[in-house]
């Protein structure tokens, strides 16, 4: 049973995260082009602002899935957590750890847990790697319009 609830609530924090980072993606490569009374580069930053609050936004919500699975004691648990520091904000810090695949290793998941920490680093790859490639795609974009002038 614990582990149909993880691979559910898993998969749900994965298709949040992906559907919210398509849709930021989306709107930004709409709205980009409409501001073009800005100079190209800052263009680009507001892409590279929007896509930073973006995976911000999507650690957070992987930091709530962790709080949310911590709240069963049968789904595990994490060490090095220290009492006193704040709880939320300790899975805070390992979201943003293992969503960008630093892993210091200050903190290890036990039990049905774990598998959240990996579908994060999975998921962190990816969306970074997006953002990545997105970023590219408008820096050519735009640094090339801006060099024709």
């Amino acid at each position: 049973m614990l582990l149909t609830f993880a691979f559910i609530f898993n998969t749900i924090l994965v298709a949040l995260a992906i559907l919210i980072h398509y849709e930021v993606l989306f709107q930004l490569d709409k709205r980009l082009p409409k501001i073009a009374h800005l100079p190209s580069r800052f263009r680009v930053l507001i892409g590279v602002a929007v896509i930073f609050f973006t995976h911000v936004i999507e650690i957070w919500l992987f930091a709530l899935g962790y709080f949310v699975t911590l709240q069963f004691p049968d789904m595990g648990q994490l060490v090095g957590v220290t009492a006193g520091h704040g709880a939320l904000l300790d899975y805070v810090y390992l979201s943003f750890i293992t969503f960008t695949t630093v892993g210091y290793g200050d903190f290890v998941a036990q039990g049905y847990v774990r598998y959240l920490t990996g579908v994060e680093a999975l998921v962190g790859l990816l969306l970074i790697t997006w953002s990545a490639s997105f970023l590219f795609l408008e820096m050519q974009k735009y640094w090339t319009d801006s060099k024709s002038r």
